[in-house]
């Protein structure tokens, strides 16, 4: 069955005040761009007769790849464990649940490595004490930028053919992976712009706090070739939050992946002077339905930045 369903841009002129169109990957039964990655993941070992009737998948995960995982590996017939960490919304975990995953929360950060980390080495463990565990490993597995490649890099081409400019998150950079390749093989003259977030290590800076779940790491992926990535932005998690808040007020409510996109876009274009003759295009991760209780939550975001920072976030617009 193909869960992969929606190909639907908006322009945020209006909202934002440039002409920026945002490919809404929300559209699916996975809610989020991961369901891409997930089953080109799943399909490769099929083909590669690596899977019998049954079988265990096991990943580290944030949220989004847990749920589509869990989505199509029930859809196949397969278990899937999925570990994750304490950033990772109940609303993700929940659905993991219902679906028939089992769920293991990593609760304390690696020393160096983050939670990413502390995941990663839970999943080995895992994995050795049970042989039957098959481990996916979307940080390693071309199969993640494979997916991308075959689905949201043609999506984007056919949409706008004088495409100029390309914006896309980094995570697991399976996205980022996917769309350079292709665009790098046919229509080179686009410029792809990652947009990664401050504390993040993926493309060198020093480790930080964040808090948000979906973009940066805290250990590289080795998917990752910035070989054609054309440039790098990082956007601080309070410029995410006030870019969320900011389109909510115009009825886009987005997850904090989308806000990160959204805001390094925008900086990004306004740094270069990128005027309103430049087709950009940018990519949202998901919708923000899963943050209500995070980003979107005026206790969780006293807890988690402040009264003082908090008191910066954008209030409603007020009525006309």
């Amino acid at each position: 069955m193909d869960f992969n369903v929606g190909d639907l841009y908006v322009d945020l002129r209006s909202s934002v005040g440039r002409r920026l169109f945002l490919k809404c990957e929300g559209f699916n039964f996975a809610g989020s761009v991961k369901l891409k990655a997930a089953t080109e993941l799943v399909e490769a070992m099929e083909r590669e007769k690596k899977l019998a009737p049954g079988a265990t998948l096991i990943e580290s995960s944030s949220g989004n790849m847990g749920v589509a995982l869990s989505i199509v590996a029930v859809s196949r017939g397969y278990r899937f464990v999925c570990v994750t960490d304490t950033r990772c919304t109940r609303a993700a975990r929940r659905v993991m649940e219902t679906l028939g995953s089992e769920v293991h929360v990593v609760s304390e950060p690696h020393p160096e490595s983050g939670f990413l980390g502390a995941r990663l080495a839970y999943v080995r463990e895992l994995c050795a004490a049970d042989a039957g565990y098959l481990w996916l490993n979307q940080y390693a597995n071309e199969g993640n930028w494979m997916g991308h490649y075959r689905t949201t890099g043609p999506e984007i081409a056919k949409a706008f053919p004088t495409l100029d400019l390309l914006f896309v998150g980094a995570g697991t950079t399976g996205t980022l992976m996917g769309c350079v390749n292709y665009f790098r093989e046919n229509l080179p003259s686009v410029t792809v712009v990652a947009v990664d977030a401050a504390g993040s290590v993926t493309f060198g800076e020093p480790p930080g706090r964040r808090l948000i779940p979906g973009l940066g790491t805290s250990v590289r992926p080795a998917i990752l070739d910035t070989s054609g990535v054309d440039d790098v932005v990082h956007v601080a998690e309070e410029d995410t939050i006030r870019m969320c808040h900011r389109l909510v007020r115009h009825g886009f409510l987005f997850g904090g992946s989308t806000g990160t996109v959204v805001s390094g876009a925008l900086s990004w274009m306004a740094a270069n002077g990128v005027g309103d003759d430049v087709t950009s295009v940018a990519v949202a991760p998901d919708f923000g339905a899963n943050y209500l209780e995070t980003i979107y939550d005026d206790e969780w975001l006293a807890s988690a930045y402040g009264t003082a920072r908090q008191a910066a976030w954008p209030q409603p617009d007020p009525i006309r």
